[in-house]
């Protein structure tokens, strides 16, 4: 279960850009291109911040960066970028 909760997350991002529930991530994703663009890079450099400033404290970092990672796979889903692509990068770079 733990190796797919990126992909699960993904897939739920997706279907509720694709099939609108009424959830915080959903409205975000269905606001006007340029609205929606804009709260989401607002929101991923919030995130960066908040993982900055929890560095400090390994719990607050966790919690952080989980929140980062969510909203770096909103963007990612926003886009219609497929997780493939961010995974051969990740394994490009690990070589």
């Amino acid at each position: 279960m733990k190796d797919d909760i990126i992909r699960d997350v993904y897939n739920t991002l997706v279907d509720r850009k694709n099939n609108p529930t009424g959830s915080y991530t959903s409205q975000l994703m269905q606001d006007s291109e340029k609205k929606a663009e804009d709260k989401i890079l607002e929101k991923l450099g919030e995130e960066a911040t908040e993982v900055i400033l929890a560095s400090k404290n390994n719990e607050d970092l966790v919690h952080e960066s989980a929140d980062l990672i969510f909203f770096t796979i909103l963007n990612l889903a926003y886009k219609g970028i497929d997780l493939d692509d961010l995974f051969d990068e990740l394994i490009n770079r690990h070589k």
